[in-house]
């Protein structure tokens, strides 16, 4: 892989973490430190921070242990929960094994390339599809090279059934990407399936702890491709869950 400049670099990571739902800074700066993207996920007790170093080096530079430590200390001094270096080359073998002991997200040239694929598909289904889509290009007889352009005939009924679902869709994911109102769904589909099952109070509360942890990480992990965000995400879903359910039983017993 060549190098890619590294405003292009920048750009294209802090796109993917945005896409996960961080808040993502490009080149942030400290007292002392620029990190390159600094992303923060917002949950409910609060926001996550990760720091990311982007190291668009020619193929035969590897990424050394210095890189690894600056950026602890840059992350030490934000307070940031995980470490993640991406490089357009490889990584020493001494970086990767002190990646490991100190839990550092090491991403190399082969594994920034399939994010790339990913990526660009992902984008272009999203994007690039409605525009080929609504406009298709033939060769015009009279031109020869020259493309005459032909639309979809769509009814004004079709395009309104159209747009109310794409704005349900709309709706729907960003219902789904908010921790709040995975919150509300957890809650209200665990009831539901306790409710449906119909045990004596003592089990039908524990029930509800147990398919809330279920729902919590289950619809977290298909919607996130990141373990480290299903985990976070999932764990302060089921975490709010949780106390709500103890405190509703609690209230329960108290009667």
């Amino acid at each position: 892989m060549r190098a890619l400049e590294k405003k292009r670099l920048v750009d294209f990571v802090a796109k993917i973490m945005e896409q996960s739902g961080f808040k993502a800074h490009r080149n942030y700066r400290t007292s002392k430190y620029i990190v390159d993207v600094y992303g923060l996920l917002p949950t409910v007790l609060g926001d996550i921070g990760v720091v990311v170093a982007c190291k668009n080096y020619e193929e035969r530079w590897k990424v050394g242990m210095d890189v690894l430590k600056e950026l602890e200390m840059t992350a030490k001094a934000l307070q940031a929960s995980k470490i993640v270096v991406i490089t357009t080359s490889d990584f020493s073998p001494n970086a990767v094994s002190y990646a490991e002991r100190r839990n550092i997200k090491l991403i190399d040239k082969d594994e920034l390339m399939t994010l790339a694929k990913k990526f660009s598909q992902k984008t272009e289904t999203c994007e690039d599809a409605d525009e080929y889509a609504e406009e298709e290009y033939i060769p015009s007889k009279s031109i020869g090279t020259s493309f005459v352009s032909r639309g979809r005939r769509v009814s004004l009924s079709g395009r309104r059934r159209s747009d109310a679902s794409d704005k349900l869709k709309a709706w729907s994911r960003s219902i789904l990407k908010s921790t709040v109102g995975l919150i509300i769904i957890v809650l209200a589909v665990s009831t539901l399936i306790t409710y449906l099952i119909n045990l004596n109070p003592a089990l039908s509360g524990i029930l509800r702890i147990f398919f809330a942890a279920i729902l919590s990480y289950g619809i977290v992990m298909a919607l996130e491709r990141d373990l480290m965000v299903t985990l976070v995400k999932g764990s302060t879903v089921f975490f709010v869950t949780l106390i709500i359910y103890i405190a509703y039983i609690a209230l329960i017993l108290v009667r």
